[in-house]
């Protein structure tokens, strides 16, 4: 759409001209995220705050602007691409803390803090901030909240939504909505901090958030198991939490992603192994931690594990984090694309979704590299291909078609953290149903009439109504 210079002229008294963008290569730079989608918006403005975001959404209502907000765009469900064109509304230099409460362990921030930044701050506090993406170096705490993203860490202590207090939320008329905060117990009125989380952007623009913190646990123990046969160590996952353990985290990397890293890391990894688990305790006595970490290596080995591992000094258990935080950019050794997944299914059901992700990738001759929160069934299966061959995209297109096709049918779901966005659109209804897109639509149009917020996103669009 073609934005008239006067309205640009209005968009740069609110955040300043400097922090208005209009040229080509500006826009190439907001064209894309963290998938092979790629579409240029017309405008990106950047506001400082709160009452500049209010400001800026007004005036995209008043003229039906479609509006994309957007953190650091490691988005990899092209949630923030902005398709119909419109402003993209980064909203990067939104970055402070604005308070820590070590009283009440909270803290309250705004949208486009980095989620490292925030861990690192509270933990010389001695708290605690658990969620912590892959990507939690660049990504930002609202895209965290907008997708609910989890992580290694989530199968002991939860996902980004667990941590959700209090939000400030721009509406797509421009009103600021403040709801939640500091108290535990809230069940006054309707949840609309659930609304919002996972929301992908479509609902509101969340500009600040009240976050939960915990004491940081001060012993953590990490072990590494490797297993001859994949099958084994899908399996393990489900005999360690039986064994009423709940490790801290426990995730699962194939040969080939194992191969990569090593590759590009040189750290030492079994590369003849089939898989290995790096499993996690912490806690607050150190005996406890490692009597949990001695009785997972038991159970790993009664399982299959031909070696276990427990790392003896800080540096090697950085060396095993620093290897699965970069199995996914490790993986552009094996092919110029990739199409990075993240089903989620009930974890009885690992070991069978591992199998049939294995014979979905055999019958169509590209390789499929699973790794991911096996602790809570959250696979990441990524489809290793080049773009250019048309062959080749077309047989991923079917790929992607079987995978989320095994992942219902297993009384799974297609996505436990990256979001809908549009890549996943076309089966949506496979999983959630008809009605639940209706009721969904329903609250969009309740809340986003003309459908400025992040338009074609998250579920089928709407006709936007004219008022």
């Amino acid at each position: 759409m073609k934005i008239e210079p006067a309205l640009i002229e209005q968009f740069q008294a609110i955040v300043g001209k400097k922090h208005v963008l209009s040229s080509r290569e500006d826009l190439l730079c907001y064209s894309f995220d963290g998938t092979f989608a790629e579409f240029a918006p017309d405008l990106v403005v950047e506001p400082a705050d709160t009452e500049q975001v209010a400001a800026v959404i007004r005036l995209a209502h008043e003229h039906a602007v479609p509006v994309i907000a957007r953190g650091m765009g490691s988005g990899l469900a092209a949630g923030t691409i902005p398709f119909g064109g419109g402003v993209i509304l980064p909203l990067n230099r939104m970055r402070s803390i604005l308070e820590i409460d070590q009283e009440n362990m909270t803290a309250t921030v705004q949208a486009g803090l980095i989620t490292l930044d925030l861990q690192d701050k509270v933990e010389k506090l001695g708290l605690f901030y658990p969620p912590d993406p892959s990507s939690n170096k660049h990504s930002t705490i609202g895209g965290n909240i907008a997708c609910n993203a989890g992580g290694p860490r989530c199968l002991k202590y939860g996902v980004t939504g667990d941590y959700v207090m209090g939000l400030t939320v721009v509406l797509a008329d421009g009103r600021i909505i403040r709801t939640g905060g500091k108290t535990i117990k809230n069940v006054t009125g309707y949840n609309l901090i659930g609304l919002f989380i996972g929301s992908e952007g479509t609902l509101g623009i969340i500009t600040e958030a009240v976050l939960k913190l915990v004491a940081k646990p001060s012993y953590v123990r990490t072990a590494v198991a490797a297993f001859d046969q994949l099958d084994d160590a899908s399996r393990t996952v489900n005999a360690v939490l039986l064994s009423g353990i709940v490790p801290a985290t426990m995730e699962l990397m194939d040969n080939t992603a194992i191969i990569c890293i090593e590759e590009a890391m040189h750290l030492g990894l079994p590369v003849e192994k089939d898989a290995i688990l790096i499993i996690e305790s912490d806690g607050f006595d150190d005996h406890v931690v490692q009597q949990e970490i001695d009785a997972i290596a038991s159970v790993c080995r009664q399982n299959g594990a031909s070696d276990v591992q427990v790392a003896k000094t800080e540096a090697e258990r950085a060396d095993l984090w620093r290897a699965r935080r970069n199995v996914s950019p490790s993986l552009a050794r094996r092919a110029p694309n990739k199409l990075g997944e993240d089903i989620s299914v009930p974890r009885s059901q690992i070991p069978e979704a591992v199998r049939r992700l294995k014979s979905i990738s055999q019958r169509y001759g590209l390789p499929i590299v699973i790794f991911g929160h096996a602790g809570d069934g959250n696979l990441h299966p990524n489809i290793l291909f080049d773009k250019r061959d048309p062959d080749q995209w077309g047989r991923v297109e079917k790929m992607v078609a079987e995978i989320f096709g095994a992942a219902v049918a297993l009384g799974g779901t297609l996505s436990g953290e990256h979001g809908v966005g549009t890549l996943k659109l076309p089966y949506l209804e496979s999983d959630v149903g008809a009605i639940s897109i209706e009721v969904q639509q329903r609250i969009k149009q309740a809340l986003d009439p003309k459908g400025i917020l992040n338009p074609g996103k998250s579920l089928p669009l709407l006709t936007p109504t004219a008022s």
